[in-house]
């Protein structure tokens, strides 16, 4: 990650604005619960090999019984429209408490709950290798799809089930503080550590100081909207960006 991206400035960093010029270049698309073989599964099972993190099976393909959650939002990220990145997040909460992390540390996480608290719980995020060097922001745009849940949601807090090694990450740019220690899950090799974002402080902060997070309602509507399966969704931070100017300008006028 550019160091230079995360320095606290008056206003957004050239890196932010530089993130802010790349979006123009992506879009989402929402992956099919009933597509067993969507791409997406096959870059997932691609970058876990590149490290051996998975032992090696005929279908080529990583997929398990939470993608099929109700509570289960998959989606991949395209750079002029090539695949390059994959995230899936669980929105848990009373009504539907499935969590991939829950498995991990479900006392910890099933007491966010009993308080009356919900969560996201991004998982599966991959990477194409090449892309990944090419576009070494790639992070942000992938999990830029975790901020617009945070705020389409209103959960309490934003989890991060990440390897020890990924976790300053979190902490720098989100501000997550480690809730429990390291756990294994599934059928994945490395280590994990719980950390956790709360949402009503994380949110305005980071869409502050990196404005490529931001998004209007309508794209937040058609993310998340049940029926967009295969639907292509391209960003909006910069229309929204230009929507909470205006509205500064009128409330200092």
């Amino acid at each position: 990650m550019s160091a230079a991206g995360e320095r606290p400035q008056s206003g957004p960093s050239r890196f932010a604005l530089t993130l802010m010029d790349l979006l123009d270049r992506i879009h989402y698309r929402r992956v099919s619960p009933e597509e067993q073989f969507d791409p997406v599964y096959r870059l997932r099972y691609e970058a876990y090999r590149r490290e051996e993190f998975i032992p090696v099976n005929s279908q080529q393909i990583t997929r398990d019984g939470y993608d099929d959650a109700a509570n289960c939002y998959c989606y991949g990220l395209y750079i002029d429209d090539t695949l390059v990145s994959s995230i899936r997040l669980h929105i848990a909460s009373a009504a539907d408490r499935t969590s991939p992390s829950a498995a991990i540390w479900p006392d910890v996480l099933g007491g966010i709950i009993d308080k009356g608290g919900s969560y996201i719980d991004p998982s599966r995020f991959t990477a194409d290798h090449e892309a990944s060097l090419a576009f070494p922001a790639l992070p942000y745009l992938t999990l830029r799809l975790a901020v617009m849940a945070c705020e389409h949601f209103r959960a309490t807090y934003c989890i991060s089930s990440v390897r020890p090694e990924h976790a300053a990450f979190y902490r720098r740019v989100f501000g997550s503080e480690q809730l429990a220690g390291e756990g294994y899950w599934g059928e994945l090799t490395f280590p994990v550590c719980l950390y956790a974002s709360y949402i009503p402080v994380m949110y305005p902060r980071v869409i502050s100081r990196f404005p490529f997070f931001d998004s209007t309602a309508e794209e937040r509507e058609a993310v998340f909207d049940r029926g967009a399966s295969q639907k292509i969704i391209v960003p909006t931070a910069r229309q929204a960006m230009r929507l909470r100017e205006m509205t500064e300008e009128r409330e200092t006028a």
